[in-house]
């Protein structure tokens, strides 16, 4: 038969602590019993006891000072040790809590009240060790998931580009404002066919290390694309290719991209569930371009049908992710589209100023932070 909990029986009376052996091993417990609360004390650092019987009232250390000494020991396993404190009728039972006993019992000690008391104490302290196991774990866990963020993020910001292209007479400015350590939102540009620049941006579902492997796929797909087609339609036809082959429409992106002519400034616009195109006409307002075609991989086959612009010199253009919308709160609503485009200097004189101009519609108060990623690429011919 397998033995019971220890339970450590500290009084200096011999009656009583025989009493109690007697009564707990008739209970299944096994009992120790020592006289003194010093010798309890050195006992406990070499094994740990189930529960402890503590008499309040001995000669020498009393049972508070014994307990008192118990709880502030460095090692939790014997701070935590379950204490039942064994009082006379009148005794200080307050004084016993204050020191860090579990519970107490008076003496002359019912033996169906002691037992129900020390498997109550046993039942409590095995939860709290499991509960302790589970945060530990918990711990490591968060540990872990923190390390593999801090990757994914090392990898993100190398996949965003940091220093855009230098085109004669355009400025480029450009924005990556992740909710957490990573997110959904990406953006880049290519040199495509005829001299022309591919300026690109997507959104995909969801947030976190999901998302941004989701944006890791569309980097290669876009660069996959440009490669074997020159019109930005066919190339968002591309990808929505690639995407609907491995998702199956389980999961998808948004995207706008942007085929520009520097030389001439032409340019062909798609968009594919985005937010529209933002073209800033130098001291003539915003007009926007919307998305033609659905999100990226949602739809077996989609109609990217594409809107010619031409840019003179102050216009600029847009890209940018819902983000930029900002948070409805303390009654605002969320901006729109339209609500974007009218917060838009015209005059602004340059691509940085344009772009800073709209983070902060974004987060008109300081102490905000985005509801969503933010990124944005501003293309601006100079004047």
């Amino acid at each position: 038969m397998e033995a019971g909990p220890e339970i450590l029986i500290v009084d200096d009376d011999a009656t009583s602590r025989k009493l109690l052996a007697r009564m707990l091993s008739a209970a299944g417990y096994v009992c120790r019993e020592m006289d003194n609360a010093t010798d309890a004390l050195n006992f406990v650092h070499l094994k740990q006891p189930a529960a402890l019987l503590l008499d309040f009232k001995m000669p020498g250390m009393d049972g508070a000072e014994a307990l008192r000494r118990l709880r502030a020991d460095p090692n939790p396993a014997i701070a935590q040790i379950p204490v039942i404190m064994l009082t006379g009728y009148g005794e200080n039972e307050v004084t016993c809590l204050n020191a860090g006993a579990d519970d107490f019992v008076i003496k002359p000690i019912n033996a169906e009240v002691l037992r129900a008391r020390i498997e109550t104490q046993l039942r409590l302290h095995s939860m709290r060790v499991q509960l302790q196991q589970q945060n530990q774990e918990l711990e490591a866990w968060r540990r872990n998931l923190e390390r593999d963020l801090a990757a994914a993020r090392l990898t993100q910001q190398a996949l965003i580009p940091q220093k855009p292209p230098t085109l004669p007479g355009w400025e480029i400015a450009a924005c990556y404002r992740p909710v957490i350590e990573v997110g959904g939102d990406i953006y880049g540009w290519l040199p495509i066919k005829e001299d022309r620049w591919l300026f690109w941006i997507a959104d995909a579902t969801g947030h976190g290390a999901s998302a941004a492997l989701m944006t890791t796929l569309a980097k290669l797909l876009f660069h996959h694309g440009h490669e074997e087609h020159e019109r930005p339609g066919k190339i968002m036809e591309a990808v929505n290719n690639d995407l609907r082959g491995i998702f199956a429409g389980r999961s998808f992106m948004s995207a706008m991209c942007v085929a520009l002519d520097p030389k001439s400034g032409q340019a062909s616009v798609v968009g594919a569930g985005h937010p529209p195109l933002l073209v800033t006409r130098f001291g003539r307002g915003t007009e926007a371009i919307a998305a033609s075609a659905p999100p990226l991989g949602l739809v077996e086959e989609s109609s990217f049908i594409e809107t010619a612009l031409e840019l003179n010199p102050g216009d600029a253009f847009t890209l940018y992710t819902d983000g930029l919308f900002g948070a409805a709160k303390n009654g605002r609503p969320r901006s729109t589209p339209t609500q974007l485009a009218g917060m838009i200097n015209p005059f602004a004189a340059s691509a940085d100023a344009l772009l800073e101009l709209m983070l902060k519609a974004a987060t008109p108060e300081a102490s905000e932070s985005p509801p969503d990623d933010v990124a944005a690429v501003v293309v601006r011919r100079s004047n």
